[in-house]
């Protein structure tokens, strides 16, 4: 999955939530995000493997709910 695929579809769950997404630092591998509060590292490459896009994902249930993503 893209980088930015993944962005985007964390950051259309959240708008059509009602809860913040935006860009908080930038780390050394890693930009972190803001999440209603909650910070989730997504890792600066052009391509994020299935199952760690599948792993931010679950950080990001906590505020978006269970399974959201699919």
């Amino acid at each position: 999955m893209k980088r930015r695929d993944a962005i985007r579809k964390i950051g259309n769950a959240a708008t059509q939530r009602g809860v913040t997404w935006e860009p908080f630092k930038e780390g050394g591998n890693h930009t972190i995000y803001l999440l209603g509060g909650k910070h989730i590292p997504i890792a600066r490459r052009s391509e994020i493997d299935d199952g760690l896009a599948e792993k931010v994902f679950k950080e990001c249930e906590e505020v978006l709910g269970h399974r959201w993503w699919r």
